[in-house]
């Protein structure tokens, strides 16, 4: 969520039990704030915070131009001093879902991925797919990077209408963006990934009658499997509508009907719940 409406975000997630406090909202707007001028960023947002055993890690990100292409992470441990997240590396990608325990709170720490979980060992078919000799160690940085990109491309969401593709593929924010209808507001077709689209165009064109390639060039979440992974809810009579992904417990999106303010935020511990085709 944009860094200068965390207090009102905060307050309208709050009725599914998210909480930061307001003191450590403040903190985190004032230090965006000077992180987003040091850096010459458009906008700035806060992305949420991965809870671990000795310290939390906060996640950042800000933008110079380009909504989707120009995006630059960063993560802190107290909510004032403020680090370059590295771009997830191959290996961090790999061992990054074999990774079940918790995050140390220590981005310098190294551990035996498979010593820790004794029932994914390596074999064939893991140096087959890494395409080499599979690694066992990983920082707790290229980790956090890693579930960052994850959580990420799997479940951070805008409203459709929200970014604008311009002819010359640039992505902005739209400003004639006036939020969804009550109606499409509680429909899963009215939200895309913000992420690098994975369908062709000519997948989503059969998705919407009233296809507008400006505002629908992202993959909707109404194509996710299973369907029932988004929790749709809504509260002060469909005046607020909140999303919540199953996969990654602790990620919610709100959005207010027929205004442009809409948001998302990630509390939790980083470990994905693969269980939920089981559960649904």
């Amino acid at each position: 969520m944009e860094c200068t409406k965390l207090h009102e975000a905060v307050e309208r997630m709050g009725y599914t039990g998210v909480c930061i406090g307001a003191e450590r909202a403040q903190l985190l707007r004032n230090s965006l704030l000077i992180l987003q001028k040091e850096n010459h960023f458009r906008k700035m947002y806060y992305w949420g915070r991965i809870n671990g055993i000795g310290s939390d890690y906060h996640i950042a990100f800000g933008y110079a131009k380009d909504c989707l292409k120009d995006r630059t992470f960063f993560y802190s441990l107290d909510g004032l001093e403020w680090l370059l997240l590295p771009k997830s590396t191959k290996c961090g990608k790999f061992l990054a879902p074999l990774a079940t325990t918790l995050f140390d709170g220590n981005p310098s720490i190294v551990t035996n991925v498979y010593s820790k979980n004794p029932a994914f060992p390596p074999d064939e078919d893991a140096e087959e797919f890494y395409q080499g000799p599979v690694p066992q160690f990983l920082k707790e940085e290229d980790r956090l990077s890693a579930v960052v990109e994850f959580i990420t491309e799997d479940c951070q969401i805008i409203p459709r209408g929200a970014w604008y593709k311009h002819p010359d593929g640039s992505i902005t924010d739209n400003m004639a963006f006036q939020g969804l209808n009550p109606i499409e507001a509680l429909d899963q077709k009215s939200y895309l990934h913000a992420r690098f689209p994975r369908e062709k165009w000519t997948a989503n064109l059969v998705i919407r009658d009233d296809y507008n390639y400006s505002l629908d060039f992202l993959d909707p979440i109404s194509t996710d499997v299973p369907k029932e992974c988004w929790n749709v809810q809504r509260y002060l009579a469909s005046r607020l509508v909140i999303l919540q992904n199953l996969y990654w417990p602790g990620m919610t999106f709100y959005h207010i009907p027929e205004s442009p303010h809409y948001g998302s935020l990630y509390l939790g511990n980083g470990i994905k719940n693969l269980n939920i085709p089981f559960m649904v």
